[in-house]
């Protein structure tokens, strides 16, 4: 970030501190989120899944995060972005406490805190998303991406400090309630320093004459916003694909100790946030169709190595490809619903719904598939989707240039 941004005036100086903040926000849903992934593959030895139950049992935590997405605009509107975040960091990390506890007795507990989690992070989500678009607008440059370059970074954080309890054989107990009791503590304190509620929480279409509830269903009937749901769908389905299940396919495909496969997991993650974080340039010359599509068909030469590589050095090279391609494709789209400011908040909303569609069936797809294919084969599902979405990449072109 240069330091010629806005100067130090009391006005300014809220946006920068807010910008801090966002940060911030954006890397604690991330550190949970990584954390968790982490330890997937031992969860699933200590309850004995194959690979389709795996899946269904991930299901629990898309079901969470889609139950919370429709919700969570009209829960920003009364709450305001601040106290969303926070509660919804203390909601996650609740999740992640019952998983620590729980996963030792039984498949039930499990399936209560991921739900907590995904309710937690779906809620978490649009809300820093709608904070993080309005100070991008006050802030006069675009910084979107490298805000999820900060969730990125907290992924990558998450899932080294995951490898590192693999590694010295630390339980998961012990150290998913460290994980939760740090975000319980942290994010919410930070939080604090967020544009005031009132600025992000209410606008245009959020008036006397239109309900929050009224303005997001509005939006599900808008054809580019539907479209750019649909770009985001297929990029989340290759993220989440790789959060899921890189480090399971290194360890029983591959047949690497848990510790490699989860270090592959993280070179994954590492590759997406350094992406988001200098593919600004990228965007800013070359425009959004011309690097979405370029992304996707990096990610699907990425995901053919992963898949195909037979050595793990290639799979390892493949991990790399697979995160830089999948990572401009979620916070683009977010760019791209909230191109208008009057109707960003609603079309956030939409888009980010449809996204998180992929992780409420990408998990049990890729399960399915792993019980006739292997995990590794049924991981080319997500080269068909990348596929269809270069198709409608042009609907991710900011309108006045449509026009």
């Amino acid at each position: 970030m240069s330091s010629a941004g806005p100067g130090l005036d009391p006005a300014a100086s809220a946006v920068r501190s807010a910008l801090v903040a966002t940060y911030a926000a954006f890397i604690g849903a991330g550190f949970v989120g990584a954390s968790f992934a982490s330890r997937i593959p031992q969860v699933r030895d200590r309850l004995e899944l194959a690979p389709s139950q795996l899946g269904l049992v991930l299901l629990a935590l898309a079901a969470g995060s889609l139950l919370a997405l429709p919700l969570s605009g009209v829960v920003v509107h009364r709450f305001g972005t601040r106290r969303t975040v926070a509660l919804m960091a203390v909601t996650a990390a609740v999740g992640v406490s019952v998983i620590a506890l729980g996963y030792e007795h039984g498949v039930p507990a499990v399936l209560a805190g991921l739900f907590l989690l995904g309710f937690g992070n779906g809620a978490w989500d649009v809300a820093m998303n709608v904070q993080g678009a309005d100070v991008e607008r006050r802030w006069g440059r675009a910084v979107m991406p490298r805000f999820h370059a900060g969730f990125s970074v907290g992924t990558v954080v998450g899932a080294l400090i995951g490898a590192a309890m693999v590694a010295l054989t630390v339980g998961v107990t012990v150290h998913l309630l460290i994980v939760a009791a740090v975000v319980a503590l942290v994010v919410p304190v930070w939080v604090r320093r967020f544009l005031p509620d009132r600025q992000v929480a209410a606008g245009p279409e959020e008036g006397a004459t239109d309900s929050a509830e009224g303005s997001v269903f509005a939006r599900w009937r808008e054809p580019r916003t539907l479209l750019v749901g649909l770009v985001v769908l297929a990029f989340a389905f290759a993220e989440g694909a790789g959060n899921d299940w890189i480090g399971i396919s290194l360890i029983d495909s591959y047949q690497l100790p848990a510790s490699v496969g989860t270090l592959g997991f993280a070179t994954f993650l590492a590759a997406m946030t350094t992406m988001r974080w200098f593919g600004t340039r990228l965007l800013d010359r070359y425009g959004r169709v011309v690097v979405v599509r370029a992304m996707a068909g990096l990610a699907v030469v990425g995901l053919l190595l992963f898949v195909f590589g037979t050595v793990p050095l290639v799979a390892f090279a493949g991990a790399v490809l697979w995160g830089l391609g999948a990572a401009l494709g979620f916070p683009v789209g977010m760019s791209a619903a909230a191109d208008e400011p009057d109707a960003a908040a609603g079309r956030v909303s939409v888009v980010a719904s449809i996204g998180y569609c992929a992780f409420l069936g990408g998990p049990p797809l890729v399960g399915f598939l792993g019980d006739h294919v292997t995990v590794l084969k049924g991981l080319l599902a997500v080269v068909v989707l990348l596929g269809l979405a270069i198709l409608v990449t042009p609907a991710m072109r900011p309108p006045h240039e449509s026009r």
